[in-house]
């Protein structure tokens, strides 16, 4: 068993300085408990306790090796420090203690003692020992380590098996919708990995479900996992490895700062709180409050995404249809279920639009409070979507609270499923069974009901002033502002949170205009959507022209793969940008956000209307205006290129 296998970086520490016996002791069986290797620390420190009344572990040469076999630990492991300034160990020659290694042994067989031989075989060389103390980092004294292993035990080198099996470092990408950054995210790191000699894998939780999905054992032999997420993925089976949380685009643009993270020992050990649930909790422990609350919102959207887009071209079909048929979309009130057709695609879209917002706050509410959640957002959005109150719980007469009052559902039902979780651990242990059946549903069931009935009048009051605004701005000059600042946000991070944040705000104008009869209010929504989808395709679309137009601003690559984001462009994937953002973000972003608000700013002054949530150039049917959108597209992404081809300098050599 190789001293190597048996310490991780996270329960290594330099320099520290310590200032008695005890205070050693203590900083050892806390790094074996931030590691992973204990069971429970108390206990495993009462063994090393009972084990040094014995008589001192320190052994001379200014070394001492703490040990003790218990149920407490999980698995054979050490840890260990240096401590320049030493510390009184009670040393038999009297001289203080500067290296320190710490065995924890399981109770069945005698590997402490394997381990305590071996440890001494090599510290008995006191040139090796010197260079361990002034380490100036963990992978070099992990490396002194292994390569005086090889060195007095050459015999191991040649007949042992292979190192053990799997990739060394494990990530999990996946952003809200599954499409761009995920794949991109995983690609980045696997190729980072490559780059540095690391064997990496990525499983990519997509639209498609998770691919490349990290197995048991790849688990158990990493060295740590990244999450490069922006929504909740499922975390418990990383429990007692290292795990490092960041946003997807982090594993896009630091794949190399993300892996040295893993391989320095720099990731926290994360600690499941349920080992046998699909919990979607992540690590949190180098995560902002904000940070997490995107995620759990982000969770949210990812599973409202494909309701909205479905239902939306659906709707978007039957307004087609009776357009076909000669029926006047001015002042119509009921257009799009005129003919029978439309009636058709437009109840069926209405009813996968009708799942939208309880899936959101569902979503959101499982996200933080895993499935006690799930039912109380549920509910809590369907709330939301159809505004009841205390007065009128059937909602005949009310406005919803809709798209905000879903939000606040989703967050308030979640936060508190986690109080009452947190109140039923004082119940008798012989109610564990019903709690997640009876206690649970029912608790959180009159929690919602009572919250969002008191709520949803504000939130009403709130829309139906959005409301009034957005038929106003409709015939203002403000209007065409609204337009630029969308379709800027859509450009200015690429998928981010402002990008995400105004598509949000245009696919909840697309539920404002379906629960309205206003003609004015509901024009007004699908300007707004179309202002938003415009923003979105000017990026790629600008710079694939940048690529073909200015080619010595683009290395070959580069140019290569411009030609893809003319397709990713139309079709409204704003991420096919984030390369070349990536790689020159103070030209590309700016350049492409200039472009991107004039075009918005153009859609909403020509009075252009999009019915479809998605789609891009492949939905121009559903367009009202069609040929002044095309053309304010076309402006907005050649402002874009000219701006980009400016501020980017031509490159020597770019064949």
């Amino acid at each position: 068993m190789r001293i190597t296998d048996l310490l991780k970086p996270s329960a290594i520490e330099l320099n520290v300085s310590l200032a008695s016996k005890s205070a050693a002791i203590d900083k050892l069986v806390s790094l074996h408990e931030k590691s992973g290797n204990l069971i429970n620390a108390a206990e495993y420190k009462d063994g090393i306790l009972k084990r040094e009344e014995l008589g001192t572990t320190a052994v001379g040469m200014q070394i001492a090796i703490p040990h003790a076999k218990s149920k407490a630990v999980k698995a054979p492991a050490l840890a260990a420090v240096t401590v320049p300034d030493g510390v009184d160990y009670g040393a038999p020659d009297g001289e203080k203690v500067t290296l320190l290694f710490m065995i924890a042994a399981t109770t069945d067989g005698d590997v402490h003692l394997e381990v305590l031989s071996r440890l001494m075989q090599m510290l008995m060389d006191e040139e090796f020992t010197s260079k361990l103390k002034v380490a100036k980092s963990k992978s070099e004294f992990l490396s002194l380590i292994d390569q005086k292993e090889k060195e007095k035990f050459p015999e191991e080198a040649k007949s042992s098996a292979p190192a053990k099996k799997g990739y060394r470092v494990l990530a999990v990408t996946a952003c809200p919708t599954g499409i761009a950054h995920t794949y991109m995210a995983a690609e980045a790191l696997v190729k980072a990995g490559e780059k540095m000699g690391i064997t990496v894998k990525a499983e990519t939780n997509g639209s498609g479900g998770a691919k490349n999905v990290l197995t048991a054992e790849e688990i158990a032999n990493c060295d740590g996992i990244i999450i490069a997420a922006d929504k909740s993925v499922e975390t418990a089976r990383f429990d007692g490895k290292p795990v490092y949380s960041t946003k997807v685009s982090d594993g896009i643009n630091k794949p190399e700062e993300l892996i040295k993270k893993i391989i320095n020992g720099e990731a926290p050990v994360f600690h499941s709180k349920t080992k046998d649930s699909a919990s979607s909790e992540q690590s949190g422990s180098n995560e902002s409050v904000g940070r997490q609350i995107y995620k759990h919102l982000m969770n949210g959207v990812s599973h409202m995404l494909p309701f909205v887009v479905a239902g939306g071209i659906f709707m978007a079909i039957a307004f087609l249809v009776d357009a076909a048929s000669g029926v006047q979309a001015a002042g119509n009130s009921s257009f799009g279920n005129v003919t029978p057709v439309a009636n058709w695609f437009k109840t069926i879209g209405n009813y996968a639009f009708s799942f939208m917002l309880p899936i959101l706050a569902g979503f959101i509410a499982r996200s933080i409070a895993d499935r006690p959640g799930l039912l109380v957002g549920f509910v809590g959005g369907y709330l939301a979507s159809n505004g009841a109150t205390f007065a009128d719980p059937g909602a005949a007469s009310v406005i919803p609270s809709g798209f905000l009052g879903a939000l606040l559902a989703g967050f308030a039902a979640g936060y508190l499923m986690l109080l009452v979780e947190k109140l039923c651990d004082k119940l008798p242990n012989a109610l564990e069974g019903i709690k997640p059946v009876l206690i649970y549903p029912l608790a959180g069931l009159g929690i919602v009901g009572v919250i969002m009935c008191a709520v949803n009048p504000i939130m009403g009051i709130i829309n139906s002033a959005l409301n009034s605004g957005l038929a106003a701005l409709s015939t203002s000059g403000f209007s065409i502002l609204l337009g630029a600042i969308l379709g800027g946000m859509m450009s200015i991070d690429m998928g981010g949170p402002f990008n995400k944040a105004a598509y949000l705000f245009g696919t909840g104008m697309l539920t404002q205009a379906a629960a309205v009869t206003d003609v004015a209010t509901q024009t007004a929504c699908y300007e707004i959507m179309a202002s938003v989808m415009i923003g979105g395709m000017v990026p790629p679309i600008a710079i694939a022209l940048s690529t073909t137009f200015f080619k010595n601003r683009w290395t070959a690559e580069e140019r290569k793969n411009g030609v893809v984001n003319y397709i990713m462009g139309l079709s409204f994937i704003t991420e096919g940008a984030i390369p070349y953002a990536a790689s020159s973000p103070l030209k590309v972003i700016p350049s492409c956000a200039i472009g991107a608000a004039i075009a918005g700013a153009l859609s909403m002054a020509f009075g252009c209307t999009l019915m479809a949530p998605h789609g891009g150039i492949f939905v121009v049917a559903t367009i009202g205006n069609p040929l002044m959108y095309l053309l304010a597209l076309a402006i907005g992404s050649v402002v874009g290129m000219l701006l980009l081809s400016l501020l980017k300098k031509p490159i020597k050599d770019n064949k």
